[in-house]
């Protein structure tokens, strides 16, 4: 993560006592999967304080809105997000993007039930969106965002050194991509996958040699999440390209 504008951004938002969620590329950076990324993505709770909170924040950062639409409850609870630039040396090339609600992830206050608290030195404890909701939160219609779910999955597998707990390993069966690895995970854990196949049915496929028929069966996957996700922002996109119409962007 780079050591400057990112963690004076986070450090900001600390100091405001905004109560938000670092999600993204650089979430998926503390979690073990880098991801390059100069942007810092945040879930942030809504209402009205909060949202004081955050323009206090980006007010603090010298942020400039870009595009449409302008921060507030409402564009938030519609599941628009919201995005800041910062013209400032220290900052330049940074951007925050704000959202409130996520396609297929849970209300803020259950995510952030499941949250991590991350130690950055010089700052603090950086609240993370839990693993389980940044994967899901990256079932998008975004090719990059797909190796990046197969790396968050297999990051914290291989990083596992003590016994894993139940719920791991159920995230482990449902959410991994690598046909090897989930092969491998149905084979010493044979019981709990068959308990899971109503939910992934194609685990009743992880069996040695299957290896092409479950990277046809992930694609299909990808491809119904990608659908959803094209699906739930088609909307928003409209009214989008409306507000830009009705309202140049800045320059």
């Amino acid at each position: 993560m780079d050591p400057n504008p990112i963690v004076k951004a986070l450090s900001v938002f600390l100091k405001h006592q905004v109560k938000a969620l670092l999600i993204g590329g650089q979430a998926c950076i503390f979690y073990g999967a880098a991801e390059f990324s100069r942007d810092v993505d945040f879930a942030v709770f809504i209402d009205s304080e909060n949202l004081l909170r955050i323009n206090s924040a980006l007010a603090e950062l010298g942020a400039e809105r870009v595009f449409v639409p302008d921060l507030s409850e409402e564009i938030l609870k519609k599941g628009h997000a919201c995005h800041f630039r910062f013209p400032k040396n220290d900052l330049r090339g940074t951007r925050i993007d704000i959202l409130g609600k996520m396609r297929g992830v849970d209300d803020f206050s259950a995510v952030w039930g499941r949250r991590r608290e991350i130690p950055v030195p010089g700052i603090g404890n950086i609240p993370v969106m839990g693993l389980s909701d940044l994967v899901q939160s990256k079932k998008t219609q975004r090719d990059k965002d797909w190796p990046m779910i197969r790396r968050l999955v297999e990051a914290d597998f291989f990083n596992t050194t003590e016994p894993p707990s139940a719920e791991q390993v159920q995230f482990w069966l449902l959410e991994c991509r690598t046909p090897g690895l989930l092969i491998t995970l149905r084979k010493k854990i044979k019981t709990q996958a068959d308990n899971l196949l109503s939910l992934r049915p194609l685990l009743a496929q992880a069996l040695p040699g299957q290896e092409e028929g479950i990277r046809v069966l992930l694609k299909e996957e990808e491809e119904h999440e990608r659908k959803l996700d094209k699906e739930y922002w088609a909307p928003l996109r409209q009214e989008l390209e409306k507000w830009r119409r009705e309202r140049p962007n800045p320059t």
